[in-house]
């Protein structure tokens, strides 16, 4: 599958609201933290609303007001292809990744990897912090790869979702 990287606008805020609902449906159910498409959709749903829309439209246009300190970028399956994947990120007190998510069908091809190494270019030579679900494997063996460590935080994110936190040294050297 070809793949188009892009710097999404204020125009792709509701793409990328549902983007973000179609990833936690695919992510993040689990039965065993009592984690289905309700809750998920009730947790996420506001991604769909104008007010969350609103939210992504706010963000989207600080990425093109200050690109020092807000990045997001998408990738596309096609050229006219919806949004299968993104990564943001804010610069503040530390360099916070996320989101970041990839859709199923568009994984496995090394575009994570692509959509990591844009924002760690950019986020470059700051540390980088993120959470990360603890029993996504795959994200968390994802995010080793790419020079970030547990530091042993948890958090139970809505009283469900655990969460872990990994940080990335500056430079990502360890």
């Amino acid at each position: 599958m070809p793949t188009v990287f892009v710097t999404p606008g204020v125009t792709h805020a509701a793409e990328l609201g549902r983007l973000l609902v179609t990833a936690w449906l695919e992510t993040y159910p689990d039965p065993h933290a009592g984690i289905d498409e309700a809750w998920i959709r009730a947790a996420q749903g506001h991604q769909l609303t104008e007010q969350g829309i609103e939210r992504w439209r706010a963000f989207l246009a600080e990425v093109q007001r200050a690109p020092a300190d807000h990045f997001c970028r998408a990738v596309r399956s096609a050229p006219d292809g919806p949004l299968v994947g993104v990564v943001c990120g804010l610069r503040a007190e530390e360099v916070s990744l996320g989101p970041m998510y990839l859709l199923g069908s568009a994984q496995g091809r090394g575009t994570g990897s692509a959509l990591m190494a844009e924002f760690l270019a950019w986020a470059d030579p700051d540390p980088v912090a993120l959470w990360v679900t603890e029993y996504n494997r795959s994200a968390v063996r994802f995010y080793a790869r790419h020079g970030f460590t547990a530091t042993g935080e948890r958090t139970l994110w809505k009283g469900r979702l655990p969460n872990l936190r990994m940080v990335r040294p500056a430079g990502g050297v360890r």
